[in-house]
């Protein structure tokens, strides 16, 4: 039995790498957590879950400049798909991700974070995917 309330994940999805974020326990802030391979997101997720539980998931949803879905976005549905199959339980929501990457190096510039460590891909996503998570926290806030 966890002893904590379960927390949020936020998902930067890509082909290469995954960018993980976490909420702590009480849903106000969301912090980088990991980056992982497509391949082994959906064990990942299940290890999560069984060590803090899982609230819920939020994924970034790659829209297009003009708002539109593409082929990126097929593929985000389809992992979606695949982690509803292993954690059915747990909800999944999208949000639109356009530019994090971007506001992620700035971000990490902003926080002191030196050349290349701030252009590094694993923790731009890493970032990303708190940025996606925060989003969704400051929404859900009272």
């Amino acid at each position: 039995m966890l002893n904590t309330p379960p927390r949020f994940v936020g998902i930067d999805y890509g082909t290469k790498r995954v960018g993980l974020a976490l909420s702590d326990p009480l849903h106000m802030t969301a912090h980088p957590h990991d980056t992982v391979s497509p391949a082994t997101l959906v064990g990942v997720l299940e290890v999560l879950a069984d060590t803090h539980g899982l609230a819920g998931i939020v994924i970034g949803w790659p829209l297009e400049r003009d708002g539109t879905t593409g082929p990126m976005t097929e593929r985000v549905q389809t992992c979606i798909n695949t982690i509803e199959d292993a954690l059915p339980a747990v909800s999944i929501t999208r949000r639109d991700e356009r530019n994090t990457s971007e506001l992620a190096q700035q971000a990490l510039s902003e926080a002191g974070v030196r050349q290349p460590g701030r252009y590094d891909k694993g923790r731009v996503d890493a970032a990303a995917a708190a940025l996606i998570l925060q989003d969704y926290l400051d929404e859900q806030a009272p």
